[in-house]
């Protein structure tokens, strides 16, 4: 049941466009093909286990940690608060 303005089901199709957008943003990030040998950002050699574990990866852990926390800060926000609308 919606309430004010939002037709019936609106709540559970905004979870399933946040759902699908995350499961579509982690098939994109998912490495292909042959591994690299050295870290793309830092030059550093990947640990043989790394390269089996993932195909295609192209970064050590470090700087793939690293980039890993710069993109959960980045998202969209479907939710929106009250005080945001009233704006």
């Amino acid at each position: 049941m919606a309430g004010g303005w939002a037709r019936d089901g609106a709540v559970q199709d905004q979870i399933d466009d946040t759902i699908s957008d995350a499961v579509k943003r982690a098939r994109a990030d998912m490495p292909s093909g042959e591994a690299a040998r050295y870290c793309a950002e830092c030059g550093e050699e990947i640990p043989e286990a790394r390269r089996l574990a993932l195909p295609g990866t192209r970064t050590c852990v470090v700087c793939q940690s690293a980039r890993d926390a710069d993109r959960k800060s980045a998202g969209i926000n479907r939710r929106g608060s009250k005080d945001s609308q009233l704006r």
